[in-house]
């Protein structure tokens, strides 16, 4: 059975927005769609690491900063003609708190 971590509540991520968690493995930024579903990715674009916490979210998406790539918050993959992935971090929500699995916060990002 996974462990999760507890990184903080619902309402510190603003709507199409995202919150930084720092973790031994990396960076993981915790989005927020306008639809209030949560998503968590490494805030890393898969293109030349830009940090994605910093772009713009729409729909289930986000566009990285750097480079307008768009990545997918539900799977992490890159969309359109681009290719790679933001390895997605498994999330969930208890009582308006937002868990991470923990063995995702340690894991170095690849």
């Amino acid at each position: 059975m996974s462990e999760w971590i507890d990184v903080g509540a619902v309402d510190d991520v603003p709507t199409l927005g995202s919150r930084v968690v720092q973790a031994p493995g990396g960076d993981i930024a915790v989005f927020k769609a306008a639809d209030g579903t949560l998503f968590a990715l490494r805030d890393r674009c898969p293109h030349k690491g830009g940090p994605l916490s910093q772009g713009m979210v729409h729909g289930h998406s986000v566009t990285c900063p750097l480079h307008n790539w768009v990545i997918s918050l539900k799977t992490g993959e890159a969309q359109g003609a681009d290719h790679g992935c933001a390895h997605k971090i498994p999330l969930r929500v208890e009582g308006g708190r937002i868990l991470l699995a923990a063995s995702t916060l340690l894991a170095r990002a690849a």
